[in-house]
């Protein structure tokens, strides 16, 4: 344990060619908790980032990111609006409003919409024994679920996920240079979001996805105004899409590198929930979240100054061998929680949806994909901050029904 800050490991996370699986983050967590960085500290083990997560002391971090761009415009300015940013009673609010509409309830009514858009997904490709997975199955999957929680067209999905990709620049190092190109995109998908209520009201609303956030808008303005509801929904688009896409394509990877694995969720199609849990204990597409000191204070011994930003290592988390007696990838294993949603106040609103539709592909995928393997090099964002394969060509042994 290093005696002060300038002892403990330093991890360039700034370097493009950093990756959270590579020897030296390991390497740095059993010399240490934490690492120092080019932008604050980087929190190694499990036990303590499962605690800093939920620490008050910290808030939210990555609400000031277009500042640190100088960013301006109307990605700009929902960002700064957006649930994510917000903290205290403001995000309880809406939080507490928005709950229902991201329950369990929602999500196994809508189980039979999944299945039905991974199973044509699936049957389109089937047949030829090869695919490129993120482009024919992950993108239109994660992007149809929207359309579906929105009510929009499925036919929609090449439009809103291209809008989701540009806006997404946003979260990269050329922000200020994209700048138009982002708020665009974010633009129209406000228009999405308004053309999603408008087709609702005019049908009516019932208890679904978009008809919970509504009514909640509808019965009390004050406690959800208009600018709150278009709000959350492009949150749910924009969330919804890239992660998604992202976590279920890190899924396929992680099953190619595990064949054995991939064998028994095909026979036993129960376990595709406890997939989805593994695969984002030891791959999640989000490797880190930011929080931010409100105040000065000492954490096991390192003093903590306001402000100073601490990036929580969920990745490195996942595989802590001090939480995890063998921490390789096993779906039958009963695990500690993982990170991939992350924790405490800011803990992802959607993931009972993202677990639901998950939880159907990859058990539908087991079901009529045998032997998946690749066929050509994958391409890859990089391993760091939100990651996930451009392009994933695979091929397998095809099976005409589940």
């Amino acid at each position: 344990m290093p005696s002060s800050t300038d002892d403990a490991p330093y991890l360039d996370v700034a370097n493009p060619a950093f990756s959270m699986r590579s020897p030296e983050v390991l390497a740095a967590r059993e010399k240490s908790w934490y690492a120092r960085t080019p932008y604050g500290i980087a929190v190694l083990r499990y036990d303590e980032v499962n605690k800093l997560l939920r620490d008050q002391r910290l808030r939210q971090g990555s609400y000031a990111w277009p500042a640190h761009n100088n960013a301006t415009g109307s990605f700009s300015d929902w960002w700064m609006r957006m649930l994510l940013s917000k903290e205290g009673a403001d995000h309880s609010r809406l939080r507490r409003l928005a709950n229902p509409a991201f329950s369990p309830k929602l999500v196994k009514a809508l189980t039979p919409a999944f299945q039905e858009i991974a199973n044509e997904l699936i049957g389109d490709f089937i047949a030829d024994g090869q695919c490129e997975f993120v482009s024919q199955f992950s993108e239109p999957y994660a992007t149809q679920v929207i359309c579906t929680l929105l009510g929009l067209p499925r036919s929609e999905w090449k439009a809103l996920a291209k809008l989701a990709s540009d806006m997404g620049l946003a979260l990269g190092v050329t922000f200020k240079r994209d700048e138009a190109i982002i708020n665009a995109a974010t633009d129209r998908l406000f228009g999405y979001a308004e053309q999603a209520v408008a087709n609702l009201k005019r049908q009516g609303l019932g208890e679904d996805f978009l008809s919970s956030l509504v009514r909640a808008n509808e019965e009390d303005k004050n406690a959800l105004s208009d600018q709150e509801l278009y709000d959350m929904i492009v949150l749910a688009i924009f969330g919804g899409i890239d992660t998604t896409r992202n976590q279920i394509a890190l899924a396929m990877d992680t099953f190619i590198q595990h064949p054995e694995q991939w064998r028994l969720l095909g026979d036993d199609p129960e376990l595709a929930r406890a997939a989805v849990e593994e695969v984002m204990r030891i791959r999640p597409t989000v490797t880190w979240v930011t929080r931010e000191a409100l105040e000065d204070f000492s954490y096991q011994g390192l003093e903590i100054k306001q402000g100073t930003t601490v990036h929580l290592f969920s990745q490195a988390a996942g595989t802590d061998p001090r939480a995890f007696n063998n921490p390789e990838f096993d779906i039958t294993a009963k695990r500690c929680p993982h990170f991939g949603f992350g924790a405490g106040a800011h803990h992802c609103i959607g993931h009972f949806i993202a677990r639901g539709d998950m939880t159907v592909a990859l058990a539908l995928l087991a079901q009529r994909m045998k032997n998946p393997r690749y066929k050509g090099t994958p391409e890859w964002l990089p391993d760091s901050g939100n990651t996930g394969p451009i392009s994933l060509p695979i091929q397998f042994d095809p099976v005409s029904q589940p």
